[in-house]
């Protein structure tokens, strides 16, 4: 295949619009959840605006916000992490949107709870319990304390609230962080669920609380405005953690968050290429579309010949993360297999990454070093 032709492929599949309850996106391609820690007292200030502008600028669909902290005090675990909840908070995300709107991109923030991965002590709340589950880390070693029904009601609540409030100020759609052994997906893996009452035993009991909270989300917006829910087989620091071996078992995690109205499952893995499950090429993005109906996203080492393990922490690298084609990408996009492409830290290093990659423009990509983590630009 040609450059030309390499590059008209490119353009004429990304650009293919995209709809689902009230919103529509102008291409396939949207930006990742990246957490930047560059809001002082999780205040989202000028720097934070411009940031997500220059990309929607740049020709990206769907700006799916960085982590930020719903209003319950042991949420979060940096107080330079955006938060969503306060007026000073709230009025900086206003003018995230505003600006973004205007470039002509749509965005939803990511609403967050840490759950466990949360430090004793940490910010902004020091005093704030560290609460999970069963009170266990992801090691399965005690920590913390096990969440009460009532703690259970107060994190549900705040994420109903939070959802509430992106409409309210405008977002296009918001999205539940349910992945990576945060707080939801701890009540959704055996490891650190082990409650004995009805959020605890079997997988579809485990998936109770966040079943009830999706629809308490549901509750909180209209019936256009669509619930995002981002999920991970893989969990922080247990890259190789699988809660669903078969179809089977994902259908069965999967069935009751959709039933309880979400819209779009973003399918977090490391490497989008992979297969989910033997004698299928599906991802996990292809396959949780397959079993659900629901629209999907799938993400995972889009355009970068290296996952994000040994590119994102310092010190434990190869190398930057060099630029690599996304034709492999394209094949499945033309199959439907997933609706929208996430991409991460292909669109940190180079905020251009969209229109380059729609114009042909390839050639000219910036590859992705983690010394870029240490500037928002």
């Amino acid at each position: 295949m040609s450059i030309s032709s390499g590059a008209e492929r490119a353009a004429q599949v990304l650009s293919r619009p995209f709809s689902v309850g009230g919103l529509t996106v102008r291409n396939r391609i949207a930006m990742a959840p990246m957490t930047r820690m560059f809001s002082p007292g999780g205040v989202p200030n000028a720097d934070v605006v411009a940031y997500y502008a220059r990309r929607a600028a740049a020709g990206v669909g769907l700006i799916i916000t960085e982590g930020t902290y719903v209003d319950h005090q042991s949420a979060g675990l940096s107080d330079s992490v955006p938060r969503f909840y306060g007026e000073d908070a709230l009025n900086g995300w206003a003018e995230v949107v505003k600006q973004v709107h205007s470039a002509g991109g749509r965005i939803a923030p990511q609403i967050w709870h840490v759950g466990v991965s949360r430090e004793e002590g940490a910010p902004p709340y020091p005093e704030a319990p560290v609460l999970s589950p069963s009170g266990v880390g992801l090691d399965g070693r005690p920590v913390g304390r096990a969440m009460t029904q009532g703690d259970v009601d107060a994190v549900i609540a705040a994420f109903a609230d939070a959802a509430a409030a992106a409409e309210r100020i405008g977002f296009d759609g918001v999205e539940l962080h349910g992945a990576h052994g945060y707080l939801i997906d701890q009540f959704l893996w055996g490891t650190t669920n082990r409650r004995t009452d009805a959020y605890g035993g079997d997988p579809v009991s485990r998936v109770r609380f966040a079943a009830e909270l999706v629809a308490a989300c549901r509750k909180a917006v209209s019936a256009e405005f669509p619930i995002i829910f981002r999920m991970s087989q893989w969990k922080q620091d247990h890259y190789d953690v699988r809660m669903a071996e078969t179809p089977q078992e994902l259908e069965a995690l999967l069935t009751p968050l959709a039933e309880a109205g979400v819209d779009v499952f973003h399918s977090s893995t490391r490497r989008y290429w992979t297969p989910e499950f033997e004698g299928s090429d599906l991802n996990l993005a292809g396959w949780t579309k397959k079993l659900t109906g629901k629209s999907t996203i799938t993400v995972g080492s889009v355009g970068l010949n290296q996952d994000f393990l040994p590119t994102f922490v310092p010190g434990t690298g190869s190398g930057p993360a060099q630029v690599a084609d996304i034709e492999n990408l394209l094949d499945r996009l033309e199959r439907d297999e997933f609706d929208l492409v996430a991409i991460g830290r292909a669109l940190l290093a180079d905020p251009e990454w969209a229109e380059k990659v729609l114009t042909g423009r390839a050639d000219a990509l910036v590859p992705y070093s983690v010394e870029q983590l240490g500037t928002l630009h």
